[in-house]
């Protein structure tokens, strides 16, 4: 009897072996590919999200000393048209005892333009002062009737619980009257 065994194929079973292994190898990642890009795909924004992400404003209804709410990612936006007097009230309450020290000039592009997203930084409530007759606060900006918190008129929290300013949001000035928020 021999020693030796002899299998079928010798050198070219090897390399039929080694290429199904490689081949089904690539075929499986492949398949996983494939199955993965489904899940990859639906963690992008859909084409409503998208199209809600930034908004754009006309500025020339706005009267001077008057505010309006638009709505931008489900929040309420205040935009103001601050006349001469708010922006000195507020370039003067810069050096005033602030929660959270900004300055106007911080806080604005133009201005004449304040852009705040209209959530109380406290917990969440929409603060008053947007229309006429409702009040606005010790410092004439806003009030929070929730919890008692007052904002000047660059929404600089004064006096409450509220830990940090109104939020300014991402905008830019696409000409002299057109805002886009986002």
């Amino acid at each position: 009897m021999s020693d030796t065994v002899h299998g079928h194929g010798g050198e070219d079973g090897e390399t039929r072996r080694d290429f199904l292994v490689l081949a089904s190898a690539a075929l499986g990642a492949a398949g996983a590919g494939l199955a993965i890009w489904p899940l990859i795909d639906s963690m992008n924004p859909a084409k409503d999200v998208l199209a809600l992400s930034t908004i754009e404003v006309d500025l020339t209804p706005i009267a001077v000393g008057q505010r309006i709410t638009v709505k931008w990612r489900g929040k309420p936006v205040f935009v103001d048209h601050r006349s001469p007097e708010q922006i000195a009230k507020a370039a003067a309450d810069d050096n005033a005892s602030l929660k959270d020290p900004q300055t106007d000039k911080d806080r604005v592009k133009k201005p004449e333009w304040l852009v705040l997203v209209g959530v109380c930084t406290h917990l969440g409530c929409v603060p008053l002062g947007q229309k006429v007759g409702q009040p606005r606060g010790d410092f004439g900006g806003w009030f929070c009737p929730c919890h008692g918190s007052h904002y000047d008129t660059s929404g600089r929290i004064r006096v409450g619980p509220a830990p940090v300013n109104l939020e300014v949001p991402t905008y830019s000035f696409l000409n002299d009257t057109t805002l886009r928020i986002g």
